[in-house]
């Protein structure tokens, strides 16, 4: 069913681009409703775990923080596509490969933890992912590549989640340091979460609107508790 789940969030949000083509402010209300919702589950239910999984707390706090790290340098090469805003321009001439292996290692890197952390995690990932995947279609369209590329980059991106469930259940590695490897997804969705609940705010002003998607997020992830 996770597997599903997963594909079928990225599938989701590229049909919405080509039949209803969402406008930005939509975009933005989507954004903001799954970091809340990411934020949340991570600070309600990922956190609480790892800590009741071992007592050596400064080594959970090390690889949150390598989380936090490593998502800043892989985004240095995603340019921000991982929170829904991919500040680079393309002609479509070149493949875009330094997105697409970012966006595929943080896609493989959230899945592998979801076996240990229960549906929580899972359903923080599919609704982070319709989000993301709307911004990504839209960038892939409009940069001109062509389809099949468009095709090719969606299916793997679409399996790159699966792919990681699939090994972090399977690999003795991932199952021996499953603690580890989900503290290092929580400094990743802390990282992710936070940038985009601030980049939703233009001039940091009060949106009535974003507050409630923020404040849907938060209250969704409690009545789950």
């Amino acid at each position: 069913m996770s597997y599903i789940l997963l594909i079928a969030s990225v599938f989701l949000g590229a049909f919405l681009v080509f039949i209803l083509k969402p406008k930005k402010s939509i975009v933005r209300l989507l954004l903001a409703f799954s970091g809340a919702y990411l934020l949340s589950v991570t600070i309600l239910h990922l956190l609480p775990e790892v800590y009741q999984e071992t007592t050596d707390y400064k080594k959970i706090g090390v690889f949150i923080l390598i989380g936090i790290i490593i998502q800043s340098i892989l985004e240095s090469f995603s340019k921000g596509a991982e929170h829904g805003h991919i500040h680079i321009h393309s002609d479509g001439t070149k493949f875009p490969s330094l997105l697409f292996i970012s966006l595929c290692f943080h896609a493989f890197s959230e899945g592998l933890p979801i076996h240990n952390t229960g549906d929580n995690l899972l359903w923080a990932i599919v609704v982070h992912k319709i989000p993301i995947a709307i911004v990504l279609t839209t960038f892939l369209i409009h940069s001109k590549y062509s389809k099949k590329i468009v095709f090719t980059f969606l299916v793997t991106f679409a399996l790159m989640s699966p792919f990681g469930v699939l090994l972090g259940d399977r690999i003795s590695f991932f199952t021996t340091y499953a603690t580890e490897i989900t503290s290092f997804i929580i400094g990743v969705f802390l990282h992710i979460s936070t940038i985009i609940l601030f980049e939703s705010t233009e001039n940091h002003k009060f949106n009535l609107q974003k507050f409630i998607a923020i404040l849907l997020g938060v209250l969704l992830t409690i009545a789950t508790l």
